[in-house]
């Protein structure tokens, strides 16, 4: 038997505001609605394989990680595409983020995965595309480690998320309960996080105060950015509820993230960029994504504040919001 062949690619995302919506039964109608970043560097998966019964070794490049996350896309996969239990699987992973930073990787990984499985055999363009993304979320509502990021990852761009669940649903791969657009111009974004691992996510989605505050910060919130057209004119008002989010949700002030963005406050008045970068907490990591004021910026500032953040200690990676999908 040949051997077989696909790749898949997705982005991170940076959830800026969500609320906790988790309590329908079934899987594919839970999730969040809120906002945030979508970026252009996120998960490549390669996988090949040959005849054999579904098994699979996963190997990373660059970095080291829990296979378990790749264990339950295939298993999942293989629930609706039987023909992929019939091969033995080699999975390749080149992240190039941290995971349990807010970056929404468990989520990209599990989108890439699934592409590249169903491109090594043969599953049309858009069906694969559709599919991946529904098998995603269940992994990510099995697993606790996401609750919007496949929704959010299926519109690109700047997005925001306007009803909970998963953007596909049903054999068919019909739109989903989730809903969720986004615009882009490809504005440049520099993250930065601390060295140590942050707290997993599933310690604030799954906990009930946590829920509570998060879902009444997140609510007030969207009463604002969730109405009106959605375009570069409302790149302000992300902005702000991001940063108004952080502080009525307690997020702010839970693991050292104020300090955390007080220093990287601290780096953009060193670099000289007050009034044009802004930093904004990702969720629900222990990391800042700096945005500039104006979303068709060049990124000319990015060098400057990348060597202000590394002075600090921080680790830092420039990168740019992804087109919209």
């Amino acid at each position: 038997m040949s051997i077989m062949l696909g790749r898949g690619h997705c982005g991170a995302h940076l959830s800026l505001v969500f609320t906790i919506e988790d309590l329908e039964k079934e899987p594919l109608s839970q999730g969040s609605r809120g906002a945030g970043l979508c970026l252009e560097d996120g998960v490549e998966a390669i996988a090949i394989g040959e005849g054999g019964a579904g098994g699979l070794s996963v190997k990373f490049i660059h970095c080291d990680h829990d296979k378990t996350l790749y264990d339950e896309v295939l298993k999942t996969l293989k629930k609706e595409v039987s023909m992929v239990g019939d091969f033995n699987w080699e999975l390749n992973i080149k992240m190039t983020l941290p995971t349990s930073q807010g970056f929404g990787m468990s989520a990209s990984g599990a989108v890439a995965s699934a592409i590249a499985f169903q491109r090594a055999i043969g599953i049309p363009h858009e069906e694969c595309i559709r599919r991946s993304f529904k098998i995603a979320h269940l992994v990510e509502r099995s697993r606790s480690s996401g609750l919007g990021d496949t929704t959010a990852l299926s519109s690109g761009g700047v997005e925001r998320r306007l009803h909970p669940g998963s953007p596909y649903y049903g054999d068919l791969l019909d739109s989903g309960p989730g809903r969720s657009e986004g615009w882009s111009c490809e504005t440049p974004v520099l993250l930065c996080w601390r060295k140590k691992t942050g707290r997993l996510t599933s310690s604030y989605i799954d906990e009930p105060e946590w829920k509570v505050s998060i879902t009444d910060a997140g609510k007030i919130a969207m009463d604002t950015i969730g109405n009106g057209e959605w375009d570069q004119t409302r790149w302000q008002d992300l902005i702000e509820a991001s940063r108004v989010f952080a502080k009525n949700s307690r997020l702010e002030y839970d693991a050292n993230r104020s300090e955390l963005l007080a220093l990287v406050d601290d780096s953009i008045s060193d670099a000289g960029l007050v009034g044009r970068v802004v930093g904004l907490l990702c969720m629900l990591g222990e990391s800042v994504v700096v945005v500039p004021t104006d979303p068709k910026s060049a990124g000319e500032w990015i060098e400057a504040l990348s060597h202000s953040l590394e002075s600090t200690g921080l680790s830092v990676y420039s990168s740019k919001i992804g087109p919209k999908l």
